[in-house]
């Protein structure tokens, strides 16, 4: 066979950089280090701030338009319908030049100490290219990722200097976006029901209903999801659509405001080969077209897709070996003799050569690597070496312009949108109220059936008031049903949050709305079945306060679970600790023991007034017994009217009406959510100490 032509290493031609050709007289460490240090920046750097068109494609027609008939140099999703509306689209966000020097992360690892989860990194992110930062598991890639988008927890510590465009800034909404590893999407929405949702939510009022509409279908056929745009994302509810395919939907939800800069964690997880291969062409062709800044944790490349990388970010448990251009990391390692065998992907010799994880081997074996930690050191060092003890990053002596936040839907249009994407998943969702929906009415028939048609004998007196505790309490409590869905909203509400597509504020109103007329269906017809099969009070203004009270109750419930969601995101300990809140209310709620015998500190003083079940039980009372006489025990013909019933043996507060009792409700409804408000926005505090219990529980 003859000897091939191929050099040892060939990469595909990526459409988004030429191969790098290497002169004899070049060797890799001389390209490292200009490209690590940024020796040209001067001329690269400056003249990007001046917005100069970015040079078309080597395939690109002459005209400046493409197959599909739009303009050829701007944005593909801000060009949807450009040419036929005669005019060019807004113009583009400023570019960002993002850099990094001496960064260090630590974490508490107890005992007071600390962990060095990064240590001392350097580098920078060009407009126009795709950064990958790739490493064994475990090596810090998401930590970086986090630290450069200032996401990282309260619990981990941050030292180093990271500039945007020259200066320490923080990043606004529509100049970044952030792709988490962990795919979170609202399962019943269909991919195009999650996407025109996202864009409604990004996009200001300025642009009309049919441009966003339009730029999101456009997002959807690039990132290949026009054959399921109409199917549910589905998880926990239903199958839908796989997990390649969801996280596809999550990057196309992430570029739909066109960011300057982006940061994709494991953007290929879940994907095989030759999708991996198209969404990671489509990133890097939005980055060449847009000057977009890319920044990308990947976990095991094929070559393919490494060939679509201009910078590499190599890391080994928490340490940098290598950081350069992509094309020049397999010289890097050959120089320091590590070579890669013919015809191997590279990022598999390299991730081989750095991990330690593995290398304790069966005796016998023929696969024999020199160990990772004197790999790992060489490279360490032949690293600095290349970037001279003195030598300064001069990306940090470069100012750009300084970053401004994009208009965004008003906060009207976002509570708009929230309250119905909420109202769709509540529907769609069987967990969400209709399950709870169906185990009311057949309680209810229980209750109906149970105290049927109850009379105004001296006995009834006892059932009327244990069917009121029951419904007011049970019933209410059942609301827990429904604490795995508000955990999956929790969690896509912070990944939302955190991308700057809403508020906390927005959120809880929309919660809040679109969960009113599905408690009130559960709370009436229900309702309806136990009080009318009971024989309780005639007259229909009676019925509306008993409905009134049950609504109200759960209402309060779902505030209370929804606050725990905040704070226990695990829906095991949260339904745990839910149950056991709502178990003590209703034990002091003066009906398993009168209001005098309940003992004055803590169980009287405050806990019976602060028990909603108090109001609600005695409003029900006042609500049922006053206007009814019964007879009495001894049958000597003599009857109890029931204001004396209520103040004797019920021991009911008579100094105010049950309407006052219901406002009671209706007010610590509103206090619940204001609550679940406050909460959230120090929810981030609290979530390491919780962490942290969880943990050791």
């Amino acid at each position: 066979m003859a000897a091939s032509p191929l050099p040892r290493w060939a990469p595909t031609p990526s459409p988004t950089r030429p191969l790098r050709v290497s002169s004899a007289s070049q060797t890799a460490i001389s390209s490292c280090s200009s490209w690590t240090v940024c020796s040209s920046l001067s001329s690269i750097f400056v003249p990007l701030f001046r917005r100069s068109a970015p040079p078309l494609p080597v395939d690109a027609p002459a005209n400046g338009v493409d197959d599909d008939g739009d303009r050829v140099g701007c944005h593909p999703l801000d060009c949807v319908g450009a040419r036929k509306r005669g005019h060019h689209p807004q113009e583009a966000s400023p570019m960002v030049f993002l850099t990094w020097e001496d960064l260090t992360v630590t974490a508490s690892s107890g005992r007071g100490n600390r962990a060095v989860i990064l240590d001392r990194l350097s580098g920078c992110a060009r407009p126009g290219e795709v950064l990958a930062l790739m490493g064994p598991s475990g090596c810090g890639k998401t930590t970086l990722l986090d630290a450069l988008a200032g996401r990282l927890g309260t619990d981990k510590k941050r030292t180093g200097d990271i500039l945007i465009n020259g200066r320490r800034e923080k990043l606004a909404f529509g100049t970044s976006a952030y792709v988490t590893q962990e795919t979170l999407l609202m399962a019943t929405l269909t991919v195009s029901e999650a996407v025109h949702c996202s864009a409604q939510l990004q996009l200001p009022d300025t642009v009309p209903a049919a441009e966003k509409r339009a730029r999101a279908d456009r997002a959807i056929r690039q990132m290949g999801l026009a054959t399921v745009a109409g199917s549910r994302i589905g998880g926990r509810v239903c199958k839908g659509i796989s997990g390649g395919q969801r996280r596809r939907v999550s990057i196309c939800v992430e570029l739909l405001a066109s960011p300057a800069l982006v940061f994709l964690d494991e953007p290929t997880g879940g994907l095989d080969s030759a999708a991996s291969l198209h969404v990671m062409g489509r990133i890097a062709s939005l980055a060449r077209e847009e000057r977009m800044t890319v920044v990308a944790a990947v976990h095991q490349p094929s070559s393919e897709v490494f060939g679509l990388f201009h910078g590499l970010c190599l890391l080994a448990y928490g340490k940098m070996v290598y950081f350069g251009p992509a094309a020049d990391a397999i010289e890097f390692f050959d120089a320091n003799g590590y070579p890669c065998p013919l015809r191997r992907n590279p990022s598999d010799h390299f991730l081989t050569m750095i991990n330690k994880d593995f290398e304790e081997l069966e005796e016998g074996t023929t696969f024999t690597l020199p160990r990772a930690a004197e790999v790992i050191q060489t490279l360490v060092d032949s690293l600095i070496s290349q970037r001279g003890s003195g030598m300064k990053n001069e990306a940090f002596t470069i100012k750009g312009a300084p970053l401004a936040k994009k208009r965004q839907a008003t906060f009207l249009t976002k509570c708009a949108v929230l309250t119905r994407r909420s109202c769709t998943n509540m529907h769609r969702d069987a967990g969400y109220y209709w399950l709870r929906f169906g185990i009311y009415i057949g309680i209810c028939l229980s209750i109906g059936t149970i105290f049927f048609n109850v009379d105004n004998s001296f006995a009834s007196i006892q059932a009327r008031a244990s069917m009121l505790m029951f419904t007011s309490t049970l019933l209410t409590m059942m609301s827990i049903g429904g604490f795995p869905s508000f955990v999956e909203d929790m969690k896509i509400f912070r990944k939302e949050q955190l991308n700057g597509h809403y508020d906390a504020t927005a959120f809880v109103i929309s919660n809040t709305l679109s969960s009113t007329p599905y408690l009130g269906i559960i709370s009436i017809i229900p309702g309806a079945i136990a009080y009318y099969l009971t024989g309780l009070q005639r007259g229909f203004d009676h019925f509306v306060y008993f409905a009134a009270v049950l609504w109200a109750c759960t209402m309060l419930v779902e505030g209370l679970m929804m606050i725990v969601a905040a704070i226990v995101p695990d829906f095991l300990l949260g339904i745990i600790t839910g149950s056991g809140m709502q178990g003590l209310l209703m034990l002091n709620a003066g009906f398993f023991r009168l209001p005098s015998d309940l003992p004055k500190p803590i169980w009287k003083y405050p806990t019976y007034y602060m028990s909603y079940h108090k109001y609600a039980t005695q409003g029900l009372y006042k609500n049922e017994f006053l206007g009814l006489a019964f007879e009495d025990l001894g049958g000597r013909g003599l009857t109890l009217n029931g204001e004396y019933i209520l103040k004797t043996y019920l021991q009911v507060e008579m100094g105010y009406s049950k309407w006052v009792d219901l406002a009671i409700l209706l007010a610590m409804v509103l206090i619940y959510r204001v609550l679940f408000l406050v909460t959230i926005k120090v929810g981030e505090a609290l979530k390491p100490m919780i962490n942290c219990i969880s943990v050791k529980v």
